[in-house]
């Protein structure tokens, strides 16, 4: 089987990078695995190959525009040089998804659909006009797909009863490998770092809109007046990080509130919170989550991605419904002050060969469609 997978993730261009590992491992899956990488020719990404069947494209265009253009004339110029694609994978069931859609129709090769955003949550739609476009191209995409893998259960449950019925669906986190993080020492503590605090709160994340982590803050205003040496340390960069910092600051909890840059490796500061916070408005899945629970630490998190599915409300976790900050506020409370104590059990996630197994019979049911 040789599969053409559309990315943009350019991370797959980094020597050691997560997902330049997990290529690899894909790689060893199938017969040749192609990866054409939305890129800008600012990045001055370079083709790259992987002996004996690695093979990685950037597109390399001026503007975000021609992304889809050159990709198309990436994936012809590989038809004529005589590489038969057998399936033609998207990350997203949007820009990358329609991508892919138009080259499995051109080479004649299966179009496999991965869905790692639950983009049928009313607040994906109502972030931007971008979104509701994206859900009406995902709405077109997924009827056409041979086959498609989701990252949770909530969005396999979000699909049409007639998709669901009609189409095979994978559901298929991306991989946490708990056995590694079990197994990997303290090597720095929160606790230590951070002792003018008695409670440890961490989050780990992109600093976006969707991620709601205003509402952590507003949270942390109410919980300081009670527990004054309660900390939140939130690790992540992006796009609201100063927006964010002043919220902070004009709440009067820059004591109460630190910022760090994002850190590739979080087990330890997992291993020594007392608590791990997510506030998303959606989420596909919620990594960072599982990461947490297989730390030992217990999440209180809304009512997103995993939940439900891999965080069970008043045994490892407390889930609370979006935006709510008052039963946020209380969820915290109950957590750091032992009312309720949560007991993260073994996840029964998948092995690393369990995983890579389910991901090639996702591509192998896109063949028998």
């Amino acid at each position: 089987m040789k599969v053409l997978s559309i990315s943009l993730d350019r991370k797959v261009f980094e020597e050691g990078s997560a997902m330049r590992s997990r290529l690899l491992d894909y790689g060893r899956l199938v017969e040749e695995i192609h990866v054409i990488v939305f890129a800008k020719k600012t990045g001055k990404f370079e083709s790259q190959s992987f002996p004996p069947n690695i093979f990685l494209y950037p597109t390399n265009t001026l503007t975000r525009i021609g992304y889809m253009l050159r990709a198309v004339n990436i994936a012809r110029v590989m038809k004529r040089s005589g590489v038969d694609i057998d399936v033609v994978s998207s990350q997203d069931p949007f820009e990358t998804g329609i991508t892919a859609f138009l080259i499995s129709r051109i080479i004649g090769a299966k179009f496999h659909l991965q869905i790692h955003t639950d983009m049928m949550s009313p607040y994906f739609k109502d972030e931007s006009l971008v979104n509701r476009v994206r859900v009406i191209i995902a709405k077109f995409l997924i009827p056409r797909a041979n086959a498609i893998r989701v990252v949770s259960l909530r969005i396999k449950n979000s699909l049409t009863p007639n998709t669901q019925h009609l189409i095979p669906i994978t559901v298929l986190p991306v991989f946490v490998d708990v056995a590694r993080i079990r197994d990997t020492p303290t090597t720095h503590s929160l606790k230590k770092k951070y002792p003018q605090f008695e409670k440890h709160i961490l989050m780990a994340s992109r600093l976006a809109p969707e991620k709601n982590i205003e509402l952590a803050i507003e949270a942390m205003k109410e919980l300081v007046q009670r527990y004054p040496k309660a900390g939140l340390i939130i690790v992540g960069d992006g796009p609201e990080r100063s927006t964010l910092a002043l919220k902070a600051k004009s709440q009067n909890l820059t004591t109460s509130i630190v910022f760090e840059d994002w850190q590739e490796s979080l087990v330890s500061y997992y291993k020594t919170a007392d608590v791990f916070l997510l506030t998303s408005n959606y989420e596909g899945y919620g990594m960072t989550v599982a990461e947490a629970l297989a730390s030992n630490c217990p999440v209180v998190m809304t009512n997103v991605g995993c939940a439900g599915e891999v965080v069970h409300n008043g045994k490892n976790g407390m889930v609370v419904p979006v935006g709510n900050k008052d039963a946020l506020v209380r969820a915290l409370m109950q957590v750091i002050s032992g009312e309720v104590i949560l007991k993260p059990k073994h996840l029964s996630l998948p092995t690393k060969d369990e995983y890579l197994a389910l991901y090639r019979k996702s591509w192998e049911d896109a063949l028998r469609r």
